[in-house]
């Protein structure tokens, strides 16, 4: 599984768990879902992803987003 990859299906899983959160406890935790989203967006347009280098760091193979 390549970085690209594992960085949306992570986006995508702590997008569904806070909104889920959001819905059972209280919408604070749709501030994460916001961070997420806004961090993604970031991503899109400068190519700095956190997690991204972390992965890559840790010697996951690249994949076209995140080189």
């Amino acid at each position: 599984m390549s970085i690209d990859r594992i960085v949306l299906a992570f986006a995508g899983t702590v997008v569904i768990i806070s909104a889920i959160l959001g819905w059972v406890f209280t919408p604070m935790w749709l501030i994460l879902t916001l961070f997420v989203g806004a961090n993604l967006l970031q991503s899109a347009f400068t190519g700095f992803c956190p997690l991204a280098m972390i992965l890559k760091a840790m010697g996951v193979k690249p994949g076209e987003a995140f080189n």
